[in-house]
């Protein structure tokens, strides 16, 4: 019995441990990125990734990182590399956590990154798939403030190109932003953005 206990404490050490180390890294890989070393710190999720296989964290943040990087890429052989290894790192990540409105967000946006380079080659590709994305994310999560303002913002372009009202979609990003106020993370490592981009898209709709 005295063996057992001990062997479980042992486990519990170690569980521990592990844990604390994530951690670190974790808050190491955030402020790098802060700091603007964005090759850094995507260097540490990758570490951290590979350290802990049950983890989506790490490789969420690896495919968002290279989202957001290729907002502004005009280059596609660079706009490629950064998307594929963002679709790489989301398929791992979904292979850990299923049914999961963050990933599934963050899918949505890396498919609207391929529409925004090239509307006419992606737009008929992918643009169902984000609604889709979206409506599943926001039926997982109806009180996720991403899932209810991407959904709203997607909605909001695709009504905009069609010459359709827009104050629809208006109404429902100012319920996102009341989310985002309200809104609690599972950590200070699970994902909180959102709330500066919903506020400044519903500012024109005031304009």
């Amino acid at each position: 019995m005295k063996n057992l206990i001990f062997i479980a404490l042992v486990a519990i050490a170690a569980l521990t441990q592990a844990q604390t180390n994530f951690e670190k890294g974790m808050s190491q890989a955030f402020k790098l990125w802060e700091a603007n070393k964005w090759d850094e710190a995507e260097n540490m999720f990758e570490r951290i990734a590979k350290a802990e296989e049950d983890e989506w964290l790490p490789n969420y943040y690896i495919a968002q990182m290279n989202s957001l990087k290729s907002w502004n890429e005009k280059d596609e052989i660079v706009l490629k590399a950064q998307l594929d290894k963002a679709q790489k790192h989301l398929d791992i990540a979904m292979t850990k956590s299923e049914d999961n409105a963050e990933l599934l967000i963050m899918q949505a946006q890396v498919y609207t990154n391929w529409v925004a380079y090239d509307g006419a080659t992606y737009g008929m590709k992918y643009a169902g798939q984000i609604s889709e994305l979206y409506s599943k994310a926001a039926k997982l999560e109806p009180t996720n403030p991403r899932a209810v303002f991407c959904k709203a913002d997607w909605g909001m372009g695709s009504a905009k190109y069609f010459g359709q009202d827009t104050e629809p979609f208006c109404k429902e990003i100012e319920a996102s932003i009341e989310l985002f106020d309200t809104f609690k993370p599972k950590s200070d490592f699970h994902p909180n953005w959102g709330k500066e981009r919903a506020e400044q898209v519903l500012a024109t709709c005031k304009e």
